[in-house]
């Protein structure tokens, strides 16, 4: 099985409402979906969309608190467990329903009247209670790095900070989220960091960088990433999460280029 190609209905489409993107994806041929927090919308209504569409929804985020609003999140902040602990059952409800086959944990920021070893210490150990959770479902955890130039003091930005998360949690499901565009920003090799970490890679995301939109607007190679990709042992998904240049539906030049003869994409 080669890896499969999924779009992000958070980031692309966005000229129209959630519950409109289903058919979109579909309609520029993807099989295959992600939503960072989907529970805007019911259970119920994704299912609806995902049959109508024959659509799966491969990746969805626990819900990460004040996080996106520019808030510290959950995951890491010491005296969140409690609230830690709700997100994550209301996305293995969402999970479990929708057939998710990988969830993603955001370590979220380190509060500036916080020392960081306690931060670290409450996302591993929120991690351990994440992974024996969505296990029990048959759902693999993956937990991101994300650049701190876009989000300030997020305790988790590059693979060697991953991978001592990795060591400290210590649970064989727990795998990394690798985004592209993130690493990039971090000055991270992307090539070389999927060839040395494909083992310990869940699930992948691109954007070009700088800029964070669609391949081929920026710096990234993208043709030595996907070519080696498709060729690797790696057989999880590799997801569309970028801010289109222009609008949505002139951004995919790309899928041609690089995926034509991907019979899943």
């Amino acid at each position: 099985m080669m890896s499969q190609l999924a779009v992000n209905l958070s980031m692309i489409f966005t000229e129209s409402p959630l519950i409109e993107r289903f058919a979109l994806a579909h309609q520029y041929g993807f099989q295959h979906v992600e939503i960072q927090f989907p529970y805007e919308l019911s259970i119920e209504e994704i299912q609806t969309q995902l049959a109508q569409y024959n659509l799966s929804l491969c990746l969805i985020n626990v819900p990460a608190g004040d996080l996106m609003q520019g808030g510290d999140g959950l995951a890491g902040i010491p005296g969140q467990e409690q609230a830690f602990a709700q997100a994550l059952q209301q996305a293995v409800e969402y999970a479990t329903a929708l057939n998710v086959p990988r969830v993603n944990i955001l370590a979220g920021k380190q509060p500036v009247d916080t020392d960081l070893l306690p931060c670290l210490n409450t996302l591993a150990s929120n991690l351990k209670f994440a992974c024996e959770r969505l296990t029990e479902h048959g759902i693999e955890p993956v937990f991101e790095m994300i650049n701190g130039t876009d989000m300030p003091r997020f305790l988790v930005q590059n693979i060697a900070q991953a991978q001592e998360m990795l060591e400290a949690v210590r649970h064989p499901a727990l795998k990394m989220q690798y985004d592209c565009y993130h690493m990039a920003m971090m000055g991270e090799d992307v090539l070389a960091g999927l060839k040395e970490n494909i083992g310990q890679i869940g699930h992948i995301q691109f954007a070009d960088c700088p800029g964070r939109h669609e391949p081929d607007t920026a710096q990234i190679h993208f043709n030595e990433i996907f070519q080696w990709i498709q060729q690797s042992t790696y057989q999880g998904y590799i997801a569309a999460e970028y801010r289109p240049q222009s609008s949505s539906a002139q951004s995919f030049a790309w899928k041609n280029k690089y995926f034509a003869n991907d019979v899943n994409s």
